[in-house]
């Protein structure tokens, strides 16, 4: 019985899904009353993720209701970086920006704009393209954004082509399960409880990663290489298996090409010759190449960290060979993941609006931002504003330095549309609420599994932020862009950004989605998908590509606006390869004698990119900003166990506390990314290499030597 409580502040829930960067998705109840969000569950019915929720996200309405939360406009009143603002209102904000924006387009042409913006939320509305056709609209720089992915993506598509590979929920069936440079207790939560069930039934779990993270410790079979040598680890696979005569020899015949090729590369790519630049016994890498190829179904899930040193996109595409090599695809369960997305039926090009692009529109990418913002790139339009939302490059993008020297530019007029104050808000002219997960309706990208995933509009936003797609709405009226697509609701951009026609589709509607929540994707059920038993790859020649023909580099569409011009475009390697770091002590001798230690920085446990690293008690749970270093290289420098060390080269520093371990090798520390700079000395990317890796111009974050001494 329920006495004195009006109708409005009955209890009710609705359907949410998590908006954040990571592979999960999780399908989420919001318990609201009245107007407000009081508790966030998972979504117990969900097959994927089963109503749980990782520590990241399981008190989320406490990031809605942060006592830091930014929830009204505000313009700069003090001087760039020092927080200082007064609260104006929406009208001031958009007649401050539109006047100053077409001021700059008079004077030095739209694409002395950029947008910055990536995956602080992966909403198909509010996202990481929802502001792409505005931009477009207006001719600004089209911005390259390949922080996680990208060079994975290229090396896939190029194989594989688009297809979504082995289901996660699949993994149920597997029997050799090797987890490849991916933390999943920590990242992928919820494909790690399919893992684990496969494991119940007799399964073998191997992780490959250069450190021994949480899901290492947990692995049937650690395997520790070299930072960026698993490429030289891949390659010798493939040759063991030749070589030992492990190939399933029917398969390579009707469902690949370019067989004959790689057999005479790798022939003298051995394990011995491998086990020299890896660090891996020729035993250990002989055993794995027996294994992942005799017990079948054997499934290999790919993580982005494969690809973020100079060969990385070589490193996945020689990976991505493994399966196809071994027969593995004939089986439910057998194969590869990287991306489940490329079988989603959204529609880019309506949400981009490309043919509205200028032609010989230039191209910035993200990662090399700091270098745009200070003049170094060839290019004689300078940058004289940037709109920034889902995205905080002074925490995540390399070069830290550079990017802080460019945004303290007085000529450099900012706009950031966030939630909180950033360590990239900090520096901005002015600052626009954005409205939060509960606040909006959107249906939320899965890159990591076959759900379309629904999130309700469930409440009204506090104070006066608004969802990404009415800021952009407002700011398109006042540059007098009357293009119906500005005017759309979100349910309207739903309705037009997903192909409801697709084969993927059938049986599922929006009006469905919003009854139940989410739906799986019409493409074989987990017990059933074995989309390449008999080849059908989604490459022209419906084959696995072990040769690439006159292929060259590119950035996949999403990635860049749906933006065609000026491609990297530099013919890629016939053949996977191994292809070595850049600094490293073997690769660069003479650095690393200034510089003698590998630097590895993986995702946080609690944070997620940079999110939540602004509260309490995600930081408890984090733990203050530290670097993981082995006790041989610690003895070298006088280093205890909790001793307060500087982290540097000559690109920059960051302080941290030491933990002395021996969950990584001598020569190898590691520093989790996210920690805001704000609230610590310096941050990890500050010593991280703005250069791009050989394919999809993808980060190049564990490329990197740095030396570390104690802070006296």
């Amino acid at each position: 019985m329920i006495y004195n409580i009006g109708m409005d502040d009955l209890a009710r829930t609705t359907f949410g899904a998590c908006p954040h960067d990571c592979p999960d998705t999780c399908a989420m109840i919001y318990e609201i009353v009245g107007n407000k969000l009081v508790s966030v569950k998972g979504n117990k019915s969900h097959p994927m993720t089963r109503g749980t929720l990782c520590v990241k996200l399981k008190d989320y309405e406490k990031r809605h209701y942060h006592p830091d939360r930014l929830i009204y406009p505000h313009k700069r009143v003090g001087a760039k970086g020092e927080k200082k603002f007064k609260r104006i209102s929406w009208d001031e904000a958009i007649t401050t920006i539109t006047g100053k924006w077409k001021e700059i387009i008079e004077e030095h042409g739209p694409q002395a704009i950029m947008p910055y913006s990536y995956l602080g939320n992966q909403g198909l509305v509010h996202g990481l393209n929802g502001g792409d056709a505005f931009f477009n609209k207006m001719g600004a720089t089209v911005c390259e954004r390949t922080f996680c992915g990208e060079g994975s993506c290229t090396a896939w598509l190029t194989t594989v082509g688009p297809t979504a590979g082995v289901d996660p929920e699949s993994y149920v069936h597997s029997k050799y399960i090797v987890i490849w440079a991916c933390n999943s207790v920590s990242t992928n939560l919820h494909h790690w409880a399919i893992v684990q069930d496969a494991r119940k039934k007799g399964a073998k779990v191997v992780v490959i990663d250069s450190y021994k993270s949480r899901t290492a410790k947990q692995a049937d079979w650690h395997i520790a290489p070299k930072p960026g040598t698993d490429g030289a680890l891949a390659i010798a696979l493939i040759n063991s298996m030749i070589e030992k005569d492990l190939i399933d020899k029917d398969y390579i015949e009707k469902y690949t090409n370019g067989f004959k090729e790689l057999k005479n590369h790798v022939q003298k790519k051995t394990p011995s010759w491998a086990s020299k630049i890896t660090g891996i016994s020729k035993d250990d890498i002989e055993k794995l190449a027996f294994e992942l190829a005799t017990v079948q179904p054997a499934a290999i899930r790919m993580g982005v960290a494969l690809e973020r040193h100079h060969g990385g996109g070589q490193t996945i595409r020689a990976v991505t060979c493994i399966p196809a090599l071994t027969g593995a695809w004939r089986h439910v369960g057998g194969g590869i993941t990287q991306f489940p997305v490329w079988e989603h039926p959204y529609k880019f090009d309506v949400i981009c609006r490309p043919e509205w692009i200028p032609e010989n529109t230039r191209v910035i990418n993200a990662l090399q931002v700091g270098r745009a913002l200070n003049g170094e790139m060839d290019s004689k339009i300078p940058i004289k504003s940037m709109m920034c939302w889902n995205a905080n490059p002074v925490t995540q993008a390399p070069e830290t330095e550079k990017i802080i020297s460019g945004l303290l530019k007085e000529d450099l007029f900012l706009v950031s549309a966030e939630h909180f104050i950033s360590d990239t808000a900090s520096y901005a002219d002015i600052l626009l609420p954005a409205a939060m997960g509960a606040e909006l309706e959107d249906i939320i990208l899965s890159w990591g599994h076959l759900y379309l995933t629904y999130n309700q509009k469930s409440i009204e936003a506090p104070g006066e932020a608004l969802p990404n797609n009415e800021i952009f709405q407002k700011l398109a009226k006042a540059m007098g862009y009357d293009d119906s697509q500005f005017n759309w609701s979100d349910s309207e951009c739903l309705e037009n950004y997903i192909d409801w026609n697709a084969p993927a589709s059938k049986g599922i509607s929006l009006d469905y989605l919003k009854k139940n929540g989410f739906a799986r994707l019409n493409v074989g059920t987990k017990d059933d998908r074995a989309p390449h038993k008999e080849g059908n790859f989604a490459t022209e020649s419906g084959k696995c590509e072990f040769i690439l023909k006159g292929v060259t580099n590119f950035v996949a569409g999403p990635f860049r606006q749906m933006y065609e011009g000026f491609q990297p475009g530099e013919k890629l390697p016939e053949l996977p390869d191994y292809v070595p770091n850049k600094e490293s002590p073997d690769t660069n001798p003479e650095l690393a004698k200034q510089f003698p230690l590998n630097m590895v920085s993986p995702k946080s446990h609690a944070f997620l990119n940079s999110c939540y690293a602004n509260m309490e008690s995600k930081i408890r749970v984090q733990g203050e900003q530290f670097v993981l270093v082995n006790k041989k290289d610690a003895n070298a420098r006088n280093i205890a166990d909790g001793t307060k060390v500087k982290v540097f080269n000559d690109r920059g520093l960051f302080e941290a506390v030491a933990k002395i371990t021996d969950d990584v090798n001598p020569g190898i520390v590691v520093s989790t990314l996210g920690y805001w700079r704000q609230l610590n000395k310096g941050t990890v990317n500050s010593i991280s290499s703005a250069n791009l890796a050989d394919m999809g111009n993808a980060p190049t974050f564990s490329d990197n030597l740095i030396q570390i001494e104690k802070i006296a």
